[in-house]
C-alpha cells in the first residue's frame, strides 16, 4: 500500500498536549487543538476539553475515538448519579468512573485523560488517568506527546497558592512551549477555568502565542515569507 494512503486511512489520534493545574480557588485546564491521521493533520482546531457535568471537565489525549466514547459513557453514568442523589457528582466520583472504565478496558483503549473540576466539598481537584487506568490526584497533571517537553518546566514554574490569572498564564505558556517542540501538538490553545463562580472558557489563536527559540513568526503563506526576505544578488 502506498505510504500516503496508509497515513490517510490511519485512525484519528490526538498526539497532544493536555494540562490541568490547581490554583487557590479552582482549576485551570488547557489543551492544544491538533488531531492527526498518520502524518496528516485531520483537524487543526479540535476541542480536547470535554464537559462531563456542569462542574467537571475532561482533557483527552491518545486515540480520539477511544477518548470520546469514554467521555460519553462517563457523562451517562454521572447523569444517572445526579438523578439518584439529587445533587451534582463530585470531581472524585467523576474521576473514579473514568478510572473504572479505563481500567476495565485497558487492553482495548489507547487514551490518557485528565479530570478536573470544582465541588463544594473539596474545592478544585485534578486527577490524572493515564494509559492502563491508574488514578493519581495531583496539584498539576500533564499528558499527551507534548508532556515530555514540560516536566522540567513545571518543576521550575509551578507553585502553590497561584492566583487564577497566574495559573492560566502558566497553562498557556506551557502548551505553547509544547507546540513549539512537539510536532504532534499544534493549532490553538483552549483553556477552561472552573471555580465556585462557574466555568469560563478562553481561546488563544496560534498567532497570539509566545514564540520560542528558532520559531518563525506566523505567516499566511510561503509567498509572504519569500516576499519579506530581500533577495541579494550572488557575488562571485
Amino acid at each position: 500500500m502506498d505510504t500516503s494512503m496508509a497515513d490517510l486511512n490511519a485512525p484519528h489520534s490526538m498526539g497532544t498536549t493536555i494540562i490541568g493545574v490547581t490554583y487557590d480557588g479552582g482549576v485551570v485546564l488547557g489543551a492544544d487543538s491538533r488531531t492527526s491521521t498518520g502524518m496528516y493533520v485531520a483537524n487543526r482546531a479540535s476541542d480536547k476539553i470535554t464537559q462531563l457535568t456542569d462542574n467537571v471537565y475532561l482533557c483527552r489525549s491518545g486515540s480520539a475515538a477511544d477518548s470520546q466514547v469514554v467521555a460519553d459513557y462517563v457523562r451517562y453514568h454521572l447523569h444517572q448519579h445526579t438523578i439518584s442523589l439529587g445533587q451534582p457528582a463530585t470531581v472524585k466520583v467523576a474521576a473514579n468512573i473514568v478510572r473504572q472504565i479505563s481500567y476495565n478496558n485497558k487492553n482495548m483503549l489507547q487514551t490518557g485523560m485528565i479530570v478536573g473540576g470544582w465541588d463544594k466539598y473539596e474545592g478544585g481537584k485534578i486527577y490524572g488517568v493515564p494509559l492502563g487506568g491508574t488514578i493519581i490526584e495531583q496539584p498539576f497533571a500533564i499528558g499527551g506527546s507534548g508532556s515530555s517537553y514540560l516536566y522540567g518546566f513545571f518543576d521550575q514554574a509551578w507553585k502553590e497558592g497561584m492566583t487564577k490569572d497566574e495559573a492560566e498564564k502558566l497553562v498557556v505558556k506551557a502548551v505553547s512551549l509544547a507546540i513549539a517542540r512537539d510536532g504532534a501538538s499544534g493549532g490553538v490553545v483552549r483553556t477552561v477555568i472552573i471555580n465556585s463562580e462557574g466555568v469560563t472558557r478562553n481561546f488563544y489563536p496560534g498567532d497570539s502565542l509566545p514564540l520560542w527559540h528558532e520559531e518563525l513568526e506566523p505567516q499566511n503563506s510561503l509567498l509572504d515569507i519569500l516576499s519579506s526576505s530581500s533577495s541579494q544578488p550572488m557575488v562571485t
